[in-house]
C-alpha cells in the first residue's frame, strides 16, 4: 500500500505519505487563508520527500472535516480530481477522529474528547472511549452546552479552557493517514469523499427578497 493522505477541515495544511507500515513524509502548516494555495505544492513535496511517484499510489485519505466550508472544500476537490485522475479509491476520514488517534499514540490515556475551533464562539466536537471508539458526534455546541469529560483535546479545547485541555492543536496528516490505514487493514470501511460541515454556510440568498423584473 501506498496512501497518501491530505486535511484542510482546520487551519492547518498538512499531507503525509504512508506505506502500510510507517509514516514516509509528513508536512504541516498552519495557515488559515491559503488551503487552495498551499495544498498541492504540499502534496508534491511530501511525495518528492517520500520518493514515490503519484502514479504509484494505491489509496487516497482526506479529512471530511467537521470545518468551515472554504477550508474544508479545498480538500474535497483535490481529493476528488486526484482519485478521478489516478484512478484511486478516495477514502474520507473524520477529522476529530484522526486528532484523537494522534492524541493516543502521543500518550493520552483514558477517556477525552476532541474539540476544534468552529468559530461563533462554537466548537466542532466528540468523545472518545479510552480504546479511541468514538462515542458521541461529531456535532457543533456552544462549549457550555457540552458534557466533555475529564480530558480534552484541540484548538477548541484549549481556546476555550475545556478540562485539561491539552495537544494536538490540529489534525496531522501522518495521523490521519496511519488512522486510515489501521481501519482499512482492520476491514473497517472509512467515510465518502463527502463533507461533514453540521451547519449551513455564512452566506446564503436572502430570504423574503422582492424579484424585480423588466417592464
Amino acid at each position: 500500500m501506498l496512501l497518501l493522505a491530505f486535511d484542510t477541515a482546520t487551519p492547518a495544511v498538512t499531507a503525509a505519505v504512508h506505506d502500510g507500515e510507517r509514516v514516509l513524509a509528513e508536512s504541516y502548516e498552519v495557515d488559515a487563508r491559503r488551503h487552495g494555495e498551499l495544498l498541492l505544492p504540499t502534496v508534491a513535496a511530501v511525495l518528492r520527500t517520500a520518493g514515490v511517484d503519484k502514479r504509484d499510489l494505491t489509496d487516497l485519505a482526506v479529512g471530511v472535516g467537521p470545518g468551515p466550508y472554504t477550508g474544508l472544500r479545498v480538500g474535497l476537490v483535490t481529493a476528488a480530481a486526484l482519485g478521478d485522475a489516478l484512478g484511486l479509491p478516495v477514502h474520507g476520514v473524520c477529522t476529530l477522529d484522526a486528532i484523537a488517534h494522534q492524541a493516543r499514540t502521543e500518550g493520552l490515556d483514558g477517556a477525552f474528547t476532541v474539540a476544534t475551533d468552529a468559530r461563533r464562539k462554537e466548537v466542532y466536537w466528540a468523545s472518545y472511549a479510552a480504546d479511541g471508539t468514538r462515542l458521541s458526534g461529531p456535532a457543533v455546541d456552544r462549549p457550555a452546552e457540552i458534557e466533555p469529560g475529564e480530558r480534552t483535546v484541540g484548538a477548541g479545547a484549549l481556546l476555550y479552557a475545556l478540562p485539561a485541555a491539552s495537544g494536538p492543536e490540529h489534525v496531522s496528516a501522518g495521523a490521519l493517514a496511519d488512522f486510515a490505514v489501521r481501519e482499512l487493514a482492520a476491514g473497517r470501511a472509512l467515510l465518502p469523499n463527502a463533507p461533514l460541515y453540521l451547519r449551513r454556510p455564512d452566506a446564503q440568498v436572502p430570504a423574503g427578497y422582492k424579484a424585480v423584473l423588466p417592464a
